[in-house]
């Protein structure tokens, strides 16, 4: 389960979910859910992996990932299989090309979380928009 909470020029995705991978299905759905609905476009498929020193640094890059695709493709997510590891993500991405509009300037480091939470697992960060 995630949701927004609003900031001033920011917006902060908080993620309550019972597994890792699950945090990271969570941040592609809601970041999905941001840059629009779902489309008719040409479906594509990309690979994506990141890697970073920690969980809350992975989660980041799993998102900056998202973005530089919609920036760059033109690409919506609509769903992934994730594979995690120690310090990094590997995960085919499905979704369709469309007009994302580019409302995500950077993903910030300021209060990212990735924590354990009552036998799941809680996730924060702050996207600059």
């Amino acid at each position: 389960m995630y949701r927004w909470v609003e900031h001033t020029a920011e917006l902060e995705l908080a993620i309550e979910a019972p597994t890792q991978e699950a945090v990271f299905e969570d941040a592609l759905a809601a970041y999905a859910e941001l840059v629009g609905p779902p489309l008719d476009g040409q479906q594509v498929v990309h690979s994506v992996e990141a890697e970073a020193p920690d969980r809350a640094a992975l989660l980041a890059a799993w998102l900056e990932e998202l973005i530089f695709l919609a920036e760059t493709e033109a690409f919506v997510p609509e769903r992934a299989e994730i594979a995690l590891y120690p310090g990094a993500v590997s995960a085919r991405v499905e979704g369709r090309r469309g007009d994302p509009p580019h409302v995500v300037k950077a993903v910030t480091y300021h209060d990212l979380e990735f924590s354990p939470a009552g036998g799941g697992w809680r996730a924060r960060v702050v996207l600059d928009v």
